[in-house]
């Protein structure tokens, strides 16, 4: 059985993307991160701890049909956003491949002089 892990552990997880800044726009219950200004992650703090992640909408589909521990995004757009319930028995590894494909989509989407600040490891705050 895994270990769960803790808000902190995931809240390093996604700080430590390149470029990620945390927010709380939406109150101090949902923690918030963003590369050069877009959402890749939500945070949700409140028991169960979940987290929103970004996703290519036929694969969103496949993940969701595939863990039931993930579910539409909750207060997201539902075909681009999953959420993950980060207390069940989902094997980290998967979650840390579904957060770097989330940061990946954001990152691909930003403006070219954004994503190679991002490479030079230079600040992209908007």
């Amino acid at each position: 059985m895994t270990k769960k892990k803790t808000l902190e552990h995931w809240r390093e997880v996604c700080s430590a993307k390149p470029g990620s800044e945390e927010q709380t726009p939406f109150g101090p219950e949902t923690l918030v991160y963003k590369v050069g200004g877009k959402m890749f992650a939500l945070l949700g703090i409140t028991p169960p701890l979940s987290m929103n992640l970004k996703c290519d909408p036929q694969e969103a589909l496949i993940i969701r049909e595939s863990f039931s521990d993930v579910t539409p995004g909750y207060h997201m757009n539902k075909k681009h956003w999953n959420t993950i319930n980060l207390e069940s028995d989902l094997d980290p590894e998967l979650i840390y491949g579904w957060i770097e494909d989330s940061y990946d989509l954001v990152v691909k989407g930003l403006p070219k002089s954004t994503r190679q600040a991002l490479e030079r490891g230079e600040n992209t705050e908007d």
